[in-house]
């Protein structure tokens, strides 16, 4: 990582120090920025900065009312916070196989769907991308939620 960001150095501890000295780095100015400038990045009206990947999987289920009950497809390989998340809005977790490239396998997905299940957590891991159009159609077909970790 010290050769991607070597030109930027200044700019990020100016950055850094600026926010330290100001002291309002929870929910101050530049998380306000931040949110603002991402949103317009993405397209939509609103963006939420949060303290983790955790709190972000957590809040993406919320806001898809997911909860006990519920079950959601993710695959073996992956951080705790996936299965974390789930756990933590009382979801429960199923697991499906991944690749040799440690992804999740849309057949094993595919196959996984109940009627309790509301969402499919696929899980980005090592540079590799999963096959976001298989699981999509998958997705649209059972009609579930699709939250990318």
């Amino acid at each position: 990582m010290a050769a991607q960001t070597q030109a930027l150095q200044p700019a990020i501890s100016n950055a850094i120090n600026a926010v330290l000295q100001r002291g309002d780095f929870i929910l101050g100015a530049d998380v306000a920025n931040f949110e603002r400038e991402f949103a317009d990045y993405c397209g939509v009206r609103d963006a939420v900065g949060t303290d983790s990947g955790l709190s972000a999987l957590e809040l993406a289920l919320r806001a898809a009312r997911i909860g006990p009950g519920d079950e959601v497809i993710t695959q073996a390989n992956t951080f705790i916070a996936t299965v974390g998340a789930i756990l933590a809005v009382g979801a429960t977790p199923v697991l499906v196989d991944c690749d040799a490239n440690g992804v999740i396998v849309p057949e094993q997905v595919a196959a996984a769907i109940t009627p309790r299940t509301k969402a499919i957590m696929p899980v980005h891991l090592f540079g590799w991308i999963c096959d976001m159009d298989a699981i999509n159609a998958i997705a649209k077909k059972a009609g579930v939620v699709v939250i990318e970790d």
